[in-house]
């Protein structure tokens, strides 16, 4: 009885086709929706985790002021020394590397070409802290960090740019009035957490830079890479305690520094994406239900037109139970069809956007099964009152109409 059913159900629904292809048309656009932001979101809260994560490891960011950002207190809190990290490094534990940071831009000139970088001085360990990797050449040796040598290591934005794809490692480099001698190339990172170019960068002796480009000893940020079975809190409160001393704060001072966790950036922006999402999704899912709510309409002028046939089937012995489950599985199957249809073009449009906005796709099952199973229960929901409304005429009444 089910299949003669289903079968007297897709019947109906081919001897319309057009009209079948509009309601359906309707749990598309909603399955689709839904799965595409659903999808492209959990793609690029990855993008996010992924770029943040390549700051560095359990990477600790120290800055002057009290907070980053506008209206922070960075221009006018004292700076660091290359003295405050080599005590975070010998009094702390816990830490993989601690590297200095200062930075400058400058425009490069190489082989006739000029192109504005940024120029960033520290120590081996900056490496390390960055999670950086060199793709030719090497890294400084004690001695040109000690003596603030005309070395640099360049990124790969900066190879591009001014050396193309020849070879670089010994070639000159003039960094403003310096010229320096690359002796490697750092493989490439690509676009960073902020939008910025994380290969478009140089990196030199910290000597050197205060030395030759600044002119002065300032250390902009202190980098603290902590071992992967550290305690974030413990470290962070060592640290805080140990700088308040070096900085001689009172203890009813305020830092005038702050320190950043990337790990907690992290997880703070990717719930920031995830809630998004949700959102997104949940805007979406509204055009199921008006999808629903066309079956409904629709369903509702199959019963009027087919009324002298719903008659018809209830005087010769039909059950109203058979002629329920006839315009419910019409219902079902019109939502069912659009859920499939909707999962394949979520597909193809998720893959689409993601390599537009260049986020990884992450194939999403529960998603996808949740969209379907969805878009087939707006089909009964919907399909239902219809249905019941087809099974309760009269078999007399029915034949009547016209």
């Amino acid at each position: 009885m089910l299949l003669n059913t289903l079968l007297l159900a897709l019947r109906s629904i081919r001897r319309n086709l057009l009209r079948s292809f509009l309601t359906v048309l309707g749990i598309v656009i909603g399955v689709s929706a839904v799965i595409t932001m659903v999808t492209v979101g959990n793609g690029a809260t990855q993008a996010v985790q992924n770029q943040i994560a390549g700051l560095g490891t359990n990477l600790l960011q120290i800055r002057p002021g009290q907070r980053m950002g506008p209206g922070s207190a960075g221009n006018t809190a004292p700076s660091f020394k290359e003295a405050d990290g080599d005590a975070i490094a010998s009094q702390i534990g816990g830490l993989a590397a601690v590297a200095p940071e200062a930075r400058s831009s400058a425009t490069l000139v190489a082989n006739g070409r000029n192109w504005s970088s940024s120029v960033i001085g520290s120590t081996n360990a900056w490496l390390t802290t960055g999670n950086w990797n060199i793709a030719s050449g090497r890294s400084f040796s004690d001695d040109e960090l000690r003596a603030g040598a005309a070395t640099c290591i360049i990124g790969a934005t900066v190879q591009r740019e001014l050396y193309g794809n020849g070879e670089v490692i010994g070639s000159p480099l003039r960094v403003k009035q310096m010229t320096c001698e690359i002796i490697g190339v750092l493989a490439s990172k690509g676009q960073g957490a902020f939008g910025n170019d994380q290969d478009d960068v140089v990196l030199v002796p910290i000597k050197t830079l205060q030395r030759r480009l600044t002119g002065n000893t300032r250390v902009n940020t202190l980098l603290v890479s902590m071992q992967d079975d550290s305690d974030p809190t413990r470290v962070k409160a060592s640290i805080t305690q140990l700088l308040r001393e070096r900085r001689k704060l009172s203890s009813t001072d305020e830092d005038n520094f702050n320190v950043l966790d990337t790990k907690q950036l992290a997880e703070t922006m990717s719930s920031t994406t995830k809630v998004m999402t949700t959102l997104l999704g949940a805007v979406a899912a509204v055009s199921l239900l008006v999808g629903g709510i066309g079956i409904m309409n629709i369903m509702l002028v199959s019963v009027t037109e087919r009324t002298r046939e719903i008659g018809l089937r209830l005087a010769i012995g039909a059950l109203e139970r058979e002629v329920l489950l006839q315009f419910l599985i019409e219902a079902v199957v019109l939502s069912s069809l659009g859920g499939l249809t909707g999962i394949v073009l979520a597909t193809l449009a998720s893959i689409g956007i993601a390599q537009l906005m260049d986020v990884p796709y992450l194939f999403n099952p529960g998603i996808n099964i949740a969209s379907f199973v969805f878009s087939a229960a707006i089909g009964v929901i919907f399909g239902y009152f219809p249905a019941r409304r087809a099974a309760r005429l009269d078999p007399i009444e029915a034949l009547r109409h016209e």
